[in-house]
């Protein structure tokens, strides 16, 4: 398929707007994402925002939420993380699904097709991939074979190396699954989550996988640390452009 022009989407992640365990304003650290990427962006095509929007689940997170991505002018395919509530969500962006269960659809955005799966377990921290929503990922593949497809979930299905990022994340069984389901269908360009407040890539089944940076605050890189800690690193977001030749995906920080 030959793209005209480049083909963006913007993804933001773990803005937690209403949190206060990091120090600093969330919702000013997320207005200066969105100003940042409008400088280098001019108009994304599409902006995913891939969990964590709010660090309480309230109605009012979300309108703070939605009155600063309006700015970019674009659509907006927000998906729930661990802190955020399936039904506030849902009504806060109109979304698809009936009340109480997973927050998840699919969406045709210029040449890219956006398939957002729900990985989180109500009230949990850690995430899963339940037999329903893996034969719900696998039919939506199924019905669009020959489509550039974007993956979109809030837990990265990947292994850090640290213990206690790795037991916040997607049982073993689970990413064995989901890598098992995009091996099948070759049109998944990426697989891309939030939630480690940190950029890390890695593989799955054939296919890359890319933990972007939270807009918020950034983990510390230790690999022998018995608990996450923060760091002052700057908040970021990531930029996905399709292309003729496929998808490339960048990670832009945000200047101070």
């Amino acid at each position: 398929m030959r793209v005209a022009r480049p083909f963006v989407v913007l993804q933001l992640s773990d803005s937690h707007i209403g949190a206060t365990w990091a120090g600093g304003d969330p919702a000013a650290r997320l207005e200066a994402a969105v100003e940042s990427a409008r400088r280098s962006l001019d108009r994304p095509d599409a902006v995913l925002i891939s969990g964590d929007l709010s660090e309480n689940a309230s109605a009012d997170e979300y309108a703070a939420v939605r009155s600063l991505v309006a700015r970019l002018d674009a659509p907006v395919y927000p998906l729930p993380g661990n802190h955020d509530r399936r039904d506030t969500l849902r009504t806060s962006f109109d979304l698809p699904g009936q009340a109480r269960t997973p927050v998840q659809y699919t969406a045709d955005v210029g040449p890219l097709r956006l398939v957002a799966l729900d990985s989180t377990r109500p009230g949990e921290d850690a995430g899963e991939l339940d037999r329903d929503r893996l034969a719900w990922l696998d039919a939506e593949l199924t019905g669009a074979p020959d489509r550039p497809t974007l993956v979109a979930l809030h837990h990265p299905p990947l292994l850090t190396g640290n213990a206690a990022w790795d037991e916040l994340g997607l049982p073993a069984s689970n990413r064995i699954a989901l890598g098992e389901i995009v091996s099948r269908h070759p049109q998944v360009e990426r697989v891309v989550a939030g939630h480690l407040h940190r950029t890390i890539a890695a593989g799955l089944g054939g296919r890359p996988v890319l933990a972007v940076p939270s807009t918020y605050v950034q983990a510390q890189l230790d690999l022998t640390a018995d608990r996450i800690a923060f760091t002052d690193e700057p908040p970021g977001f990531a930029v996905h452009v399709v292309t003729d030749g496929g998808l490339a995906s960048y990670v832009q920080l945000v200047p101070p």
